[in-house]
């Protein structure tokens, strides 16, 4: 209808230009000048007239075009905020319900219990008795508390979970950081782990609190994960056959600045607190070597790097596993990061079928749905391992709380899940598989 926007104005103009012009060539011809001017008013009055129906006859078809054209979309509503949006998929793919694992299951990284700073106290997050219904439920042979705290905390996890239903909890001891600063702490730490064995404590923890947070006094320097005084604690984890679970670094977007490219935008936002961008934090690859440099040094000693050590850099994890004979990996709160690569996740399976084991990185709290102990978490684990189902979300949330994309399921063979589930990990442990 924009074509027709103009007639009512040429009318409009035609009818002063005429209108004058009229006017002009009657004085010419030597009419008196007010007769020209009442007959050029006259006149112009009809132009005028002429030009209003031209503009009222456009007006119409103005009309009648506006009612023959389709409705116009209504307008966009205001923004809505990210945490709002919850899309439905619209794609029709197999949604397959796995409810038990097809073997039974040692869950390597779990946090049943937490300790104090000093080791003096521990905290039940989880209830042994819900653990046991969810692990009966679920095909869960044994659960490993790896936040068993030290000390007399430690003691009281071991004496609460594995001496009070053996074989079906195992509890690993972690480093007295508040002593680091101490002198002969490296002799005190390695016999920490020898008197935490011998009560059965069957593993050490290692937080990736070294490396990012454990600072020394008074400079305030953080402390690095190969530092020297840590040798003895590793030589005696090797001695005792005793597995180290370490968890070092974080996922490369926490290392990066909080703004639109971050794909974990949202997650930051919501624990602003894990973001080490900026100040005089290690770089991800920086932390990633140093815990390299402690594999090295110590051959003996065996490695459970949690999280796939670098779930988002899988060829620099293969060479690392390549590197280190005492390396391995859990998949702990990592099936967002393997699911969204299934082929090459698959492959690596595949390769290092022996070095693998299963773990949730499980615990009571709700701000990390992706860890949220329960039945459903278990049941996206085995889906994702067992079948080759599609496009599924990795967290029982409504909204995927580390990222926001879906995964695919790789659906491994018998021969590898059984590695998986169970057989690699109780190697480690020394029990039965």
């Amino acid at each position: 209808m924009r074509v027709l926007g103009w007639i009512p104005f040429l009318a409009a103009d035609l009818g002063n230009y005429f209108g004058g012009e009229f006017s002009s060539y009657l004085i010419r011809r030597g009419w008196p000048i007010l007769n020209a001017a009442s007959s050029s008013l006259r006149e112009n009055g009809f132009m005028k007239r002429r030009a209003w129906l031209t503009w009222a006859s456009a007006a119409a078809a103005a009309r009648y075009g506006r009612a023959q054209s389709p409705a116009q979309p209504p307008q966009a509503p205001d923004v809505l905020p990210v945490e709002q949006y919850q899309p439905k998929s619209m794609l029709h793919t197999a949604e397959t319900h796995v409810p038990r694992a097809r073997f039974p299951v040692i869950d390597f990284h779990t946090h049943i219990t937490g300790g104090s700073a000093d080791g003096s106290r521990i905290r039940f997050s989880l209830d042994p008795a819900t653990c046991l219904a969810v692990m009966d439920r679920k095909n869960i042979r044994a659960m490993v508390d790896v936040t068993g705290s030290y000390d007399a905390a430690n003691r009281e996890a071991i004496a609460r979970l594995p001496e009070a239903h053996a074989g079906r909890f195992f509890v690993f001891v972690e480093p007295a950081y508040s002593r680091m600063s101490d002198a002969g702490y490296a002799a005190f730490q390695a016999e920490q782990v020898e008197a935490a064995h011998k009560a059965g404590a069957r593993g050490l923890k290692v937080l990736k609190n070294l490396g990012l947070v454990v600072r020394d006094k008074p400079s305030g320097q953080l402390i690095r994960v190969d530092d020297r005084r840590f040798d003895p604690m590793w030589e005696a984890a090797a001695a005792l056959h005793m597995p180290v679970a370490i968890h070092t670094s974080d996922p490369e977007a926490f290392f990066l600045p909080i703004d639109r490219f971050n794909e974990r935008w949202e997650e930051l936002h919501a624990h602003p607190n894990w973001s080490f961008h900026g100040k005089d934090f290690p770089s991800n690859r920086e932390l990633q070597e140093a815990r390299r440099n402690v594999m090295r040094r110590h051959p003996r000693t065996q490695f459970v790097c949690l999280h796939v050590a670098d779930s988002e850099d899988l060829p620099y994890v293969s060479e690392c596993l390549d590197s280190h004979a005492n390396m391995h990996v859990d998949i702990a709160a990592r099936i967002g990061e393997l699911g969204r690569q299934p082929r090459a996740a698959r492959r690596f399976f595949d390769r290092y079928q022996d070095r693998i084991l299963f773990g949730t990185d499980a615990s009571a709290g709700t701000a990390t749905p992706q860890q949220t102990f329960g039945d459903a978490l278990y049941e996206i684990y085995y889906r994702f391992l067992e079948t080759e189902d599609e496009y599924f979300d990795y967290a029982p949330a409504s909204v995927p709380p580390q990222g926001r994309w879906r995964i695919y399921g790789i659906g491994l063979p018998e021969s590898i899940l059984q590695k998986v589930y169970a057989g690699n990990a109780a190697r480690l442990l020394g029990v039965q598989a």
